[in-house]
């Protein structure tokens, strides 16, 4: 930047500090956007926003029920050597809704997020806008992240541990519709806890938690972690609980680390 650059920039901040009749105003600070609206105003806007985002989730389920043999069988990769069984009248078909359920809110979730920033933009300062980008990108990888983790990692390993458990003492004979729920709920739990370190940032970034007190409760984590193991693993084994604990924990500290590193 040149000295010229310099002068004009020290002058654009000056000339705003005065016209907002505040010497110490801070440009960062500012709501670009600002618009007056009544409740009213407010209310319908959301109304707009929520209907948006429920017509592009009905939108990526039905895209994800025409292609739903296909990701019914990428989900069943895991539990090779397994033969699965309809047990009633239709359980295939209810099988497939919710899996067309699932993938769709996934793949509709962009355009969701997408719908609340849009909502909750007007009212943020332009130094909290800054956030938004990191915040969501950070979130979404972390999220995917925490899908293929369950799926190449967790998964095959809960399904190894109860297939050897069986081993010579019943065939391995699944219901599909029970096979789902496990692999599901594992993939979408394990997604919510991969955003623990956006969790940190935040409550970083807002001054509420400092990088020392989150290291000095370091104890309490790792209970926290186990605990959330045990309870968001659907297998009873520890050795699958264990992996998604050391995870957790990973993530813990390194959302510690991302917080130090941006002075907080």
């Amino acid at each position: 930047m040149t000295p010229s650059q310099d002068v004009d920039t020290t002058n654009s901040l000056k000339s705003d500090r005065e016209e907002y009749g505040n010497p110490e105003f801070d440009p960062l600070d500012e709501l670009p956007d600002e618009v007056e609206m009544s409740i009213f105003d407010h209310l319908e806007e959301l109304r707009q926003r929520i209907f948006y985002g429920l017509i592009a989730v009905l939108l990526g389920v039905i895209g994800c029920f025409i292609a739903v043999k296909q990701i019914v069988q990428l989900l069943e990769v895991p539990a090779q050597g397994v033969k699965f069984l309809q047990l009633a009248p239709g359980e295939y078909f209810f099988v497939s809704i919710k899996v067309a359920g699932y993938s769709g809110l996934v793949v509709a979730s962009p355009f969701v997020l997408y719908q609340i920033i849009q909502f909750v933009l007007p009212g943020l300062t332009r130094r909290e806008r800054r956030l938004i980008g990191p915040v969501v990108l950070g979130s979404s990888v972390l999220f995917a992240t925490g899908i293929v983790f369950a799926y190449l990692l967790l998964i095959p390993a809960a399904l190894r541990f109860f297939i050897n458990y069986g081993a010579g003492v019943v065939e391995q004979l699944w219901s599909i519709d029970k096979y789902f729920e496990f692999v599901l709920l594992l993939l979408f739990s394990t997604g919510l806890a991969f955003q623990i370190p956006i969790i940190q940032l935040l409550l970083g970034l807002l001054g509420i938690v400092s990088a020392q007190q989150m290291l000095m409760s370091w104890r309490y984590v790792i209970l926290a972690a186990v605990v959330l193991g045990a309870v968001l693993t659907p297998s009873t084994d520890p050795f699958t609980q264990s992996l998604l604990a050391g995870a957790v924990l990973g993530l813990y500290f390194g959302g510690i680390g991302v917080v130090k590193l941006i002075g907080k």
